[in-house]
C-alpha cells in the first residue's frame, strides 16, 4: 500500500483532492462514492500519501488506520483476506463492527505522531452494522486533527446522518478504453477476450479481475455445464447439487451474475426469463435460504423457460 498510483479514469476526483491540499482546505470527512473496483481505494491511498507526506511509506504508518469488513469467528475478527488464508467458512457477509469503530475512537484520541493530521480510511463502509454506524457519528462530529474517508457505493447505502457529515466525491465507471488500459497495465489483458466478464464488470476493472480470478478456481466441466441451461429436470437437479456442494454462498452469488451475462451473450433477448429467474435466486441466497433448494428451483424453472 504505497499510494503512488493515480486511479485511471477518475481525473475529476483526483483533481479535486489535489486542489483541497493545495488550498489547505482538506475536509474533516469525505465520502468516496461509486461502484466497487473503479479506483476508490487507489484514490484513498494516493490521497493518504499526499496528506501524510510523500516521503513516508503508508505501510505501518502510525497516523494511518485502514478499516475493512471482518468476519467474526470464535470471538476473533478476520478480514476477508485473513479468512481466506485460514480457510474459514463464510456463511454470512463480512461487516464493519462496533469493536472496529471503537478502535477508530482510540486511534484518534492521541495526536498524530509524524504527520500534520491522522487519517482513517473505512473501506466498504456500507457494510457497517447499525450499532457501528451510530458509534461513528460522534467521531465524525469531532474528529480532532484527523480526516476520515468513507468508501461506499453510494450515499444511499449509508445512514443519512453519516452522509451529512461528509463531503461527497463521486467516482464513475470507466470507459471501455480506460477499462482496457487498466487491465493491460495490471497484466490482465487476457480478460479482454472474455465478453461475459467484461459485460458483468460494467466498467469496473476491479470487478473484472475479481471475476477472472474466481473463474480460475472453478472446474472447467462445472462451468461448461452451468453456462449451458440444463436440458432436462434431472440435469437441473444434478447441477444444483454440484453448485451447492462446490461453492460457498458468496461465490454462488457471483456465479449468478456470471451466468446472467453468459446467457445474454449466447441468447440475447431470449435469455430474459432465465436472467430474471436468476435475479430471484440471488435474493433468496442473500436472505440465507438453503442454497441447494434455491438452485434446484431456479434451474428447473430455467429449464422449462428455455425449452
Amino acid at each position: 500500500m504505497d499510494g503512488t498510483q493515480i486511479p485511471i479514469g477518475q481525473t475529476a476526483a483526483t483533481t479535486f483532492l489535489e486542489a483541497a491540499i493545495a488550498c489547505d482546505r482538506v475536509a474533516p470527512a469525505y465520502l468516496f462514492a461509486g461502484p466497487e473496483g473503479v479506483g476508490r481505494a487507489i484514490a484513498a491511498r494516493y490521497f493518504a500519501r499526499r496528506l501524510l507526506g510523500d516521503r513516508h511509506q503508508l505501510a505501518n504508518h502510525p497516523d494511518l488506520l485502514w478499516i475493512e469488513p471482518t468476519y467474526l469467528h470464535n470471538g476473533q475478527l478476520y478480514t476477508v483476506a485473513e479468512a481466506e488464508d485460514k480457510g474459514l467458512k463464510r456463511k454470512t457477509s463480512p461487516q464493519i463492527r462496533l469493536e472496529q469503530v471503537r478502535a477508530i475512537a482510540r486511534f484518534l484520541s492521541r495526536p498524530p505522531l509524524q504527520a500534520d493530521r491522522s487519517l482513517v480510511i473505512i473501506d466498504r463502509a456500507e457494510t457497517m452494522a447499525e450499532a457501528a454506524a451510530n458509534g461513528l457519528l460522534k467521531t465524525l462530529e469531532e474528529p480532532g486533527r484527523a480526516t476520515l474517508i468513507l468508501i461506499a457505493p453510494s450515499a444511499e447505502s449509508l445512514l443519512p446522518t453519516l452522509v451529512s457529515r461528509c463531503q461527497r466525491l463521486p467516482f464513475y465507471r470507466l470507459s471501455p478504453e480506460d477499462l482496457a488500459r487498466v487491465l493491460t497495465n495490471c497484466g490482465y489483458d487476457e480478460i479482454l477476450q472474455q465478453p461475459a466478464i467484461i459485460a458483468a464488470s460494467q466498467g469496473s476493472p476491479g470487478a473484472a479481475i475479481a471475476s477472472w480470478e474466481r473463474l480460475q478456481d472453478i472446474p472447467a466441466d462445472t462451468l461448461d455445464r452451468a453456462t449451458q441451461p440444463p436440458r432436462s429436470l434431472r440435469a437441473a437437479l444434478e447441477l444444483a447439487r454440484e453448485i451447492a456442494k462446490t461453492f460457498e454462498t458468496p461465490d454462488q452469488i457471483w456465479l449468478i451474475e456470471y451466468l446472467q451475462n453468459a446467457y445474454w451473450q449466447k441468447r440475447g433477448v431470449a435469455a430474459y426469463p432465465a436472467i430474471e429467474r436468476l435475479d430471484l435466486a440471488r435474493k433468496h441466497l442473500q436472505a440465507f435460504v438453503q442454497p441447494r433448494l434455491v438452485w434446484e428451483v431456479a434451474l428447473i424453472d430455467i429449464t422449462k423457460s428455455l425449452r
